[in-house]
């Protein structure tokens, strides 16, 4: 008994001893780890020149942070307008942007009118838009980019801002259309067809303007063949082969209805792509026999009426008539260059009371227009 009250003893002690350890080590931690002391009070002109001179200097998160004490200490002074702003910026510039997000989003709620908010709106988007993912991750920041860069857009048109915005809202489209791709080859490959139709479609019906359009269309003649629907998948290639004639993906959804004895729009169809010809122009005119589809062509629930405009209901893209323009549907011309403004304009209040020193000058790169 004296020797199992002895063992209790000892484990009591050492356990005891454990608790100390930990509580002693947790105290050294926190007298190592104390909080950066409160910048003292010091006046708008210096503290501000201060903060310029650091993100000149390349001390961004130092920049940053003496750009938030200028707000905090002078509150009430013009410089604590623009202060939010270039703290925001700085923020962006070491791409801490869960700080510089919501600085912008304040800025832009506390100054609609501003000279600098639409320069606010434009970093929002950047943002978002520089944490774009791959397009087999989620594409959350993706969607947010496109709404900021679409507001961008609406609210600043003719600008700087709106220019470089439409750009990059084309690639944001693009990229969402590669991830519903990425999805329906997903889908495909594993069988799960009218799973991988569905995203197929939406590439199809939300972002015609992408490069993804004529995979999508052949993946989904790829997907109808599979599950013996022919009818939409000759209709699904006619599109494709109107739209894009001379595309590999039409010469490969060509092949597949050949395969099956099937052709775009019915056996007396030529093919509008020279196959053998090796000096065939690729991206010759449809022939007009593929005009309109043979009286014995299977119906379909998505086809339209006899005296219908004939759009297909589904892809919203003009199917083959003999009324059709010749020319076949493009994407759009190529963006608008970026605007070769100066870097070197003043994000300064409209204000005679200047911090000393040099005009604070905003680079934001090769890619992006200047602060106006």
């Amino acid at each position: 008994m004296a020797i199992r009250n002895g063992y209790k003893s000892n484990a009591w002690r050492n356990g005891h001893a454990r608790v100390l350890a930990a509580v002693f080590a947790g105290y050294l931690m926190t007298a190592c780890s104390s909080p950066e002391p409160e910048i003292p009070e010091t006046p708008v002109e210096v503290l501000y020149n201060n903060a310029k001179d650091a993100l000149q200097a390349g001390e961004t998160r130092k920049a940053a942070k003496l750009f938030d004490e200028v707000e905090r200490q002078h509150p009430y002074s013009k410089w604590a307008t623009q202060a939010q702003l270039m703290s925001a910026y700085s923020y962006y510039l070491v791409d801490a942007y869960d700080d510089a997000i919501p600085a912008l989003e304040r800025f832009i709620e506390l100054h609609p009118g501003n000279r600098s908010t639409a320069y606010a709106f434009y970093l929002r988007a950047l943002c978002y838009y520089e944490q774009i993912e791959d397009v087999t991750r989620d594409q959350g920041n993706t969607e947010l980019a496109q709404r900021a860069l679409s507001d961008v857009v609406a609210r600043f048109p003719n600008t700087p801002y709106s220019r470089d915005a439409t750009v990059k809202l084309d690639l944001v489209r693009d990229h969402l259309a590669g991830k519903e791709m990425d999805v329906g080859r997903y889908y495909l490959k594993r069988k799960q067809y009218l799973a991988a139709i569905n995203r197929f479609k939406v590439v199809v019906d939300k972002f015609q303007t992408t490069s993804h359009v004529p995979e999508a269309l052949e993946r989904m003649t790829e997907s109808y063949v599979a599950l013996g629907v022919f009818a939409e998948a000759q209709k699904a290639t006619a599109v494709l082969g109107y739209n894009y004639p001379g595309s590999d993906w039409y010469q490969d959804a060509y092949n597949l209805l050949v395969s099956k004895g099937l052709t775009p729009e019915g056996d007396e169809a030529e093919p509008p792509i020279a196959l053998v010809d090796p000096g065939a122009v690729v991206g010759a005119e449809p022939s007009p026999d593929l005009a309109t589809p043979p009286a014995d062509a299977p119906a379909s629930d998505l086809a339209p009426a006899p005296d219908a405009v004939p759009v297909d209901p589904v892809t919203g893209l003009e199917l083959p008539s003999a009324s059709a323009p010749e020319a076949p549907v493009t994407a759009p011309t190529e963006a608008p260059a970026l605007s070769t403004t100066s870097a070197e304009d003043l994000m300064a209040p409209e204000s005679e009371d200047q911090p000393s020193g040099d005009q604070i000058l905003i680079p934001l790169g090769d890619d992006a227009p200047a602060p106006q």
